[in-house]
């Protein structure tokens, strides 16, 4: 009998007490259409491996998107990019990543930090990091990009996995130069990697080499990010994963591997 009561009781735990028969019920708000859509297209995504549908669903979900809030609806549309991105992926149409959110965000400027740091890892890791280049460089020389927490870690992913890799060494050193991104010390390394790199690149040798350092002493709080559904809100959310981890619900398409 005691656990027949306590198992009664479980449901109740947590909301402050042991509700009066007076007192009215307090639901929580009912999750939108377009986090219903959202949770839709993770569940094809991670556990149906229905990438087709999920992407459908992604663009269904966008359909209804200026209804939401506009908290909400940022949110909402962040975490829709990161599963389009991902189902594209495993289709083996990630060329088409870059249009397909910026069909979503209509210019550069608007891309959240993490769409974009996926973007860049995607792109790199299947060696065509000048896809990027333009996009990420309207991003960083936007004024209200610049004063965003994720500005410094993308001006390094961008020198490191775009502007080396393509041997932009003017471009390079006027972004190490002229970011207020780069501590002292960051500079020095990356000014160092660049000459690095460019002299790799005279001796006929791999850029990316010159790279090594700066990329082991990079910043450790921007990683690939991972993908968890939040009991509370019950939407799908984004968040910066531990050093090291890949993207959960890791992408098994031809030659995507790991993104890092």
């Amino acid at each position: 009998m005691r656990s027949d009561l306590a198992t009664s009781a479980a449901p109740l735990r947590g909301l402050g007490g042991p509700l009066r028969s007076s007192e009215p019920v307090r639901a929580g708000p009912a999750p939108s259409a377009a986090a219903l859509l959202l949770e839709e297209a993770a569940d094809l995504l991670v556990v149906h491996l229905d990438f087709r549908a999920a992407l459908r669903t992604c663009e269904r979900a966008w359909q209804g998107l200026d209804e939401e809030p506009a908290g909400a609806c940022l949110e909402v549309k962040c975490s829709l990019c990161v599963v389009g991105i991902q189902a594209l992926a495993e289709m083996d149409r990630w060329r088409e990543v870059l249009s397909w959110v910026l069909q979503c965000y209509q210019v550069p400027e608007k891309l959240p930090p993490k769409v974009l740091e996926l973007c860049v890892l995607l792109y790199s890791k299947m060696r065509e990091p000048g896809a990027v280049l333009d996009t990420v460089c309207v991003w960083l020389q936007d004024a209200d990009n610049q004063g965003l927490p994720e500005y410094r870690a993308l001006a390094e992913l961008h020198l490191q996995r775009v502007l080396l890799p393509l041997g932009c060494w003017s471009e390079a050193e006027e972004l190490v130069a002229g970011s207020a991104a780069f501590s002292e010390e960051r500079r020095l390394d990356a000014l160092q990697a660049i000459s690095t790199a460019r002299q790799q690149q005279r001796h006929g040798q791999s850029g990316s080499e010159g790279t090594q350092k700066l990329n082991q002493e990079g910043p450790a709080s921007f990683c690939p990010v991972e993908c968890s559904f939040t009991n509370g809100g019950n939407h799908f959310k984004t968040q910066h994963s531990a050093p090291g981890e890949q993207l959960q619900g890791r992408l098994h398409g031809p030659g995507c591997g790991g993104w890092t």
